[in-house]
């Protein structure tokens, strides 16, 4: 989960930001090629035997002519995945009045949105932004923020199915989620109804760590559980090879939202494409940059198509 900020060194503030629960980007427009401290870090955002989403969210901003190095440049903090710290980030980005605030995630998109009314936020987040409270409509946001929404959190009665399917005699079925999620009752209530549905007896756990991983996988083995489906977080998607290990160590059949679980090991997923969900969010910001105006010019975009 991030923002990030571009600012102009020509006097106006034309600045991408990028908080989130585990990173913060600033990327800032310059003349010239002076690349700022800080900005060599993007190995940050590095997954596992697949490629850097912060190479890719670059990609986009490159589509709209700011390249890293010439007139772009990024710096990196961390705030270690505890949302609490979003609030602070959030309003020392508004505070200096940055051009734009990209956050990418649920709980920084929020935060920014409560921290600024003024300051134009692009998002890329799991959730519905209209029920969030980011956007009044998909086609005209009507605020300050737009972006890109992947849904991950509508994709739970799906992944609940599809797991069914591979697992026709699982009667007990096991939901972990993050109690911290900004959308975490939803997604929750959703996979609640189509379990119930289908006959499925429904076992929910919690985890915020990487301790509470450990013992939610030992309360769904003590409940017998037959499968999984592993909700939307960042903190699980940060801890995807202790959770693709876990499942493997109890013989768990599991499935996931993003194939980069199956690249760390885990059986399946069923989600949105994650490296086009960035693209697109660097080509919102950097038309923002560009002068376009999020109340009026952006829609919020949805995804065409799922990976299995």
């Amino acid at each position: 989960m991030q923002y990030a900020a571009l600012e102009s060194l020509a006097g106006a503030a034309d600045a991408i930001r990028s908080i989130e629960a585990a990173r913060v980007h600033r990327v800032r427009r310059r003349r010239g090629s002076d690349v700022a401290a800080g900005g060599t870090r993007a190995a940050d955002l590095q997954s596992s035997g697949g490629p850097s989403f912060l190479g890719i969210f670059r990609q986009g901003l490159a589509e709209q002519g700011y390249l890293e190095g010439r007139n772009v440049v990024i710096d990196y903090r961390h705030g270690d995945n505890q949302y609490e710290r979003l609030a602070g980030l959030a309003a020392e980005f508004a505070r200096r009045q940055v051009a734009v605030i990209a956050a990418l995630n649920s709980p920084p998109a929020l935060a920014a949105r409560a921290a600024t009314t003024t300051v134009p936020i692009v998002f890329m987040i799991p959730d519905d932004p209209v029920k969030l409270g980011l956007a009044v409509s998909l086609s005209r946001p009507g605020g300050n923020a737009t972006g890109v929404s992947f849904l991950l959190g509508d994709l739970g009665p799906k992944q609940l199915g599809l797991l069914r399917e591979l697992v026709p005699h699982a009667k007990r079925i096991g939901l972990m989620v993050n109690p911290h999620n900004a959308n975490v009752e939803a997604s929750k209530t959703e996979v609640v109804m189509a379990a119930s549905a289908i006959g499925v007896d429904l076992k929910v756990v919690e985890a915020s760590d990487s301790r509470e991983i450990e013992m939610a996988f030992a309360a769904l083995v003590d409940n017998r559980v037959d499968a999984l489906v592993v909700g939307p977080d960042s903190m699980f998607f940060n801890r995807r090879v202790q959770i693709t290990t876990l499942a493997a160590r109890h013989v768990l059949p599991a499935i996931y939202n993003a194939y980069d679980y199956a690249e760390a090991g885990g059986l399946m997923s069923y989600g949105t494409s994650l490296p086009e969900a960035f693209r697109q969010t660097g080509v919102y910001a950097g038309r923002i940059i560009k002068g376009e105006n999020p109340l009026t010019c952006l829609w919020c975009n949805r995804p065409s198509s799922y990976l299995q």
